[in-house]
């Protein structure tokens, strides 16, 4: 076991001026996130999430054993923020905060799943509220820390005609109907129809079939992937990375079929600081690492692989926008023309994240936006109006509070970072956007292609043309795959 913080915290408070009525002035009010542990979290020390939550006093100490996965900043009922007082962030705020601010370290994949827009969440939580506690819906933006891996979205066409070709296994799981469509798809509406054929034929492939054509593929990519294989680098690079992460996939979720959805969704691998926002109703799953997470105050999920918890596959199957493409990488917006506070702002009105900056031997003063906001430090070691803080320090800043004031000795060799969420006070100026929106204000790029076939003279639309070209190969999926498809 690890023990505790040490108290190094300065109890200066602030009067309703902002003049200090102690030691130090204090505009931001210390907080006691709530820590989660699942499956696919980071074990002991080496989570972000236990480091934090040690550090914040959620914990006392930290077991090595235990996979901490998520610590949670915010009003929601299932983790309701304390303030050191004792008393509940809601009832410090007077009301909900529209928003849940997290902090994931995922040490393997989480579910293949996504959330509902208002109108499904409402129907789900009325007929199932022990699976979805609330009627909220929950679109989310995540902010990398460290190197992640994610897959987010359905891949084009295109790229899932060149793996159905590739791959009979997996093609073996995909009614002929289905395939069909994949091939022939000429325009938006076709080409939905397509996924959601695809996607749904593939989902209810019965298991003992899936799991047979799985373990043939694993035993066919593992002889491609070793030193053995006499061209190793005959194929695409992402087309290799796709093999390695069903490998990786099928050793974490052994016998889980979930283990091929790197066929039919984008594979991302962001840096630290970039970030993705995920609208409602679109498919993804976080592979590993470690992240910001920001979102509408909701905990619902509706999940179909991946995972030993509830699947509800018919949902899914049915909620799904099934637009092509990977999501826009947003590297954030300078605030103000201030580098040093850079915002990720989303198209919703539920949440934005700042992330600040304060390098040795400066001050940052950041404004209040005039909303009640909560904050956690990042890195480094610095002070917050005159009272030392370090890494995991978790604050509720309310909205009438006057604005807060970093600074790190000139002695430190590296930056503090603190991110910081509250509503969203940028709607008309995002810097990330939903697949279908237009643009942005700090993206790197409107879509990050996720590999390279536009380059390799593949149509951007499916034409019929390309669909004959490619000429799909005779796959017959076995009668009682067929039978429940047409039961379906």
């Amino acid at each position: 076991m690890t023990e505790g913080r040490s108290n190094d915290t300065n109890n200066g408070t602030s009067n309703g001026n902002g003049k200090s009525a102690g030691p130090t002035r204090r505009s931001a009010i210390p907080l006691k996130p709530v820590v989660k542990d699942y499956a696919w979290g980071i074990r002991g020390m080496d989570s972000r999430v236990a480091r934090y939550a040690l550090e914040s006093g959620t914990l006392k100490e930290v077991d090595p054993d235990t996979p901490y996965a998520e610590l949670w900043i915010g009003t929601h009922h299932k983790g309701p923020a304390l303030l050191e007082s004792g008393e509940s962030l809601k009832d410090a705020v007077g009301a909900e905060l529209p928003f849940l601010f997290k902090v994931l370290s995922a040490g393997k994949a989480l579910s293949i799943q996504a959330h509902p827009d208002k109108d499904k969440a409402q129907k789900l939580h009325s007929e199932n509220p022990n699976a979805y506690g609330d009627a909220n819906h929950k679109p989310e933006m995540a902010i990398a820390l460290t190197p992640f891996e994610a897959m987010c979205g359905f891949r084009r066409l295109e790229e899932i005609a060149v793996l159905l070709k590739k791959h009979p296994e997996f093609a073996a799981c995909i009614s002929e109907e289905a395939k069909l469509a994949v091939f022939l798809s000429s325009n938006e509406e076709s080409q939905k129809e397509a996924l959601q054929k695809l996607f749904s034929s593939f989902m209810s492939c019965p298991r003992e079939i899936s799991e047979r054509n799985l373990q043939l593929l694993l035993v066919r990519l593992q002889a491609e992937q070793s030193q053995f294989h006499p061209h190793p680098h005959d194929e695409p690079a992402w087309e290799r990375k796709c093999g390695r992460a069903i490998l990786r996939l099928a050793q974490q979720f052994p016998g889980d079929a979930g283990a091929m959805a790197p066929l039919f969704l984008n594979y991302l691998l962001m840096a630290p600081g970039e970030s993705f926002f995920m609208a409602a109703n679109e498919p993804h799953a976080y592979v590993a690492g470690e992240i910001i997470e920001c979102m509408a105050c909701s905990d619902n999920v509706v999940r179909a692989g991946l995972t030993p918890k509830f699947k509800d596959v018919p949902n899914l199957v049915d909620m799904l926008t099934y637009t092509m493409g990977g999501p826009s990488i947003d590297a954030g917006a300078p605030s103000n023309g201030d580098s040093r506070i850079l915002r990720y702002t989303p198209p919703v009105s539920e949440f934005e994240v700042m992330m600040l900056t304060c390098n040795p031997g400066e001050e940052l003063v950041f404004e209040n936006p005039g909303v009640p906001a909560v904050l956690i430090i990042l890195e480094g070691s610095g002070k917050l109006d005159g009272e030392l803080v370090r890494p995991g320090r978790a604050h509720y800043y309310p909205a009438n509070a006057p604005p807060m004031v970093f600074s790190l000795s000139d002695t430190r060799r590296g930056p503090m970072k603190v991110a910081v969420a509250h509503k969203n006070c940028h709607i008309d100026r995002p810097t990330a956007f939903n697949k279908e929106g237009s643009s942005t204000a700090g993206s790197r790029g409107l879509s990050v292609p996720s590999s390279p076939l536009p380059y390799l003279g593949l149509a951007p639309t499916f034409s019929p043309q390309v669909a004959a070209s490619l000429q799909p190969p005779v796959l017959s999926q076995p009668k009682e795959a067929d039978k429940l498809e047409a039961a379906d």
